[in-house]
């Protein structure tokens, strides 16, 4: 099953927000009803990552790699990058997956992955 990810439009001067916030921050419409739900793209690029090598022992790789990108409609997400060898300003796409098994539940996060 495939999960989508929204992101929150003002009704009232357009600007798109993630996640969702009480308060436009270009307007200041407060209202909740002033907002529209709108997908989230999966494609973006990557501005910027970073590896993480010293993990604690619940984790299941041997390296985390974690990243901004930003999607095509310019929202700025932080997910985990699973590419070998990633440049900047690569093209990426991305899924919401489990990242991590817990007793109770899964977690989910964006996986970033090459175009």
């Amino acid at each position: 099953m495939e999960r989508e990810v929204n992101a929150y439009k003002c009704r009232k001067c357009g600007t798109l927000h993630y996640p969702f916030r009480m308060v436009c921050k270009n307007c200041r419409a407060n209202d909740y009803f002033e907002f529209d739900i709108e997908p989230l793209p999966k494609r973006g690029k990557l501005l910027t990552f970073t590896f993480i090598h010293n993990l604690p022992a619940q984790f299941e790789v041997a390296r985390l790699g974690l990243g901004i990108v930003e999607l095509e409609n310019g929202i700025r997400v932080t997910g985990q990058v699973d590419i070998e060898d990633p440049t900047l300003g690569m093209d990426v796409v991305g899924n919401v997956e489990v990242v991590r098994h817990d007793t109770y539940d899964d977690r989910y996060g964006f996986v970033f992955r090459a175009a």
